[in-house]
């Protein structure tokens, strides 16, 4: 082995000993993660409501039954899901934390609720994103670990590439006849061969969400050639606090679900967000698929008088704003439909197995290392001996 390879092979190997717990981890909630919307609609009855021959009803009046039942309750976002989905209010009750209230989006009518903490799935995520340690320690730990394996991704590949052609057609394929321990061998190097590219866009989609600079980042990179700046594309409005003599005669929240409807009719999704800040504004998301975060259009209003203080439609929205709104839906796999949920599905179960795998290969080296030295050293002895007996 060149010196070259032998410095590889001490980066991947220590490198994996560092980061590998926590890459167990991250893959596997990843991977349970992937195809938690189907798994949450088959089982969860309140996840679907029956499409109805009626307009939607306001913002204003799912708020309304939100603060009837929960009157300490700050309705500060508001879901509407879809046609055949039920609506949904996120409220902060203060001391008794947060309630996702669901209601049928055509009579604004409660049908279920629930603390996201006790959620099966929320779970798995906060798991995934923070080890379930504090979010700013946490996502330090997640981050770090994925850079590493993101390495050890690379050094991998190039402790694994073939010198020559002729075993490269081999070293693709897993000899599902040899011994276990060359099985496993095998599925360490050829399955991490293959994951290698979709195993680093799905960690590099997964900093991007979790760290502003890796978003921007890939904003300017994207943007390359564009004189756009990051801080005035993406930086949202606030509502003038100073003048609300002007007050709107319909609530804001209303008049900014309507012109949302109005500016993005093909939307299946809306989201809308009432900063509770005192200079905060009323935003609405406009999504082209239900459960998809890309593709949108967005508005932000004046929370005073529901003027719109700016729009970011989606034709309009630079190549870089496009791609970072993207980070979820690829993130999970499901940018591309159910093919590519498979894909990352299957990736994300390729890395959880990468930590288990190289460490077997590992201890199997150490081993046989060891029956080695034990060997040699009884036949120093029996050789001593031997000589210790001719002398007498």
């Amino acid at each position: 082995m060149t010196p070259f390879k032998k410095v590889m092979l001490f980066c991947h190997r220590w490198l994996g000993f560092i980061s590998g717990l926590v890459v167990f981890i991250v893959s596997i909630t990843g991977c349970i993660f992937c195809f938690q919307d189907e798994i949450q609609d088959a089982i969860h009855d309140h996840r679907h409501v029956t499409i109805q021959n009626a307009p939607y009803k306001q913002p204003s009046e799912l708020i309304s039954t939100v603060k009837k039942a929960y009157p300490s309750a700050s309705p500060d976002y508001i879901y509407y899901y879809g046609k055949g989905r039920p609506a949904a209010v996120y409220a902060n009750q203060g001391k008794d934390g947060y309630e996702f209230i669901y209601l049928n989006p055509y009579t604004a009518k409660i049908t279920y609720h629930e603390k996201l903490e006790t959620n099966f799935f929320v779970v798995v995520e906060y798991i995934h994103l923070y080890l379930l340690l504090p979010p700013e320690i946490g996502k330090w730990v997640v981050g770090v670990a994925v850079i590493i394996f993101m390495v050890i991704m690379v050094t991998g590949l190039i402790l694994w590439w073939p010198k020559r052609k002729t075993d490269r057609k081999r070293s693709f394929t897993i000899k599902w006849g040899g011994r276990w321990r060359r099985v496993n061998y095998d599925l360490h190097n050829v399955l991490g061969f293959y994951a290698t590219s979709i195993a680093i866009i799905l960690a590099i989609s997964g900093l991007a969400i979790a760290f502003e600079p890796v978003s921007k980042a890939i904003y300017n990179i994207a943007n390359v050639g564009r004189d756009i700046t990051y801080n005035v594309e993406v930086t949202e409005p606030k509502s003038d606090s100073l003048k609300r003599a002007g007050l709107a005669k319909l609530p804001v929240v209303d008049i900014a679900f309507a012109h949302a409807r109005q500016q993005a009719p093909e939307a299946e999704m809306f989201l809308i967000h009432n900063d509770p800040a005192l200079s905060g504004a009323i935003g609405v998301g406009a999504y082209a698929q239900s459960m998809h975060y890309s593709h949108a259009t967005g508005f932000e209003f004046d929370k005073y008088n529901g003027k719109l203080l700016k729009s970011y439609i989606y034709d309009k929205k630079s190549p870089g704003l496009k791609l970072i709104e993207m980070n979820y839906d690829i993130h999970v796999g499901q940018i591309g439909g159910l093919t590519t949920k498979i894909i990352a599905f299957l990736a994300s179960l390729i890395c959880a197995s990468l930590p288990i795998t190289g460490f077997i290969i590992w201890l199997g080296k150490r081993k046989k290392a060891k029956s080695k030295t034990t060997k040699v050293r009884g036949a120093v002895h029996h050789k001593t001996h031997r000589r210790a007996v001719q002398a007498s």
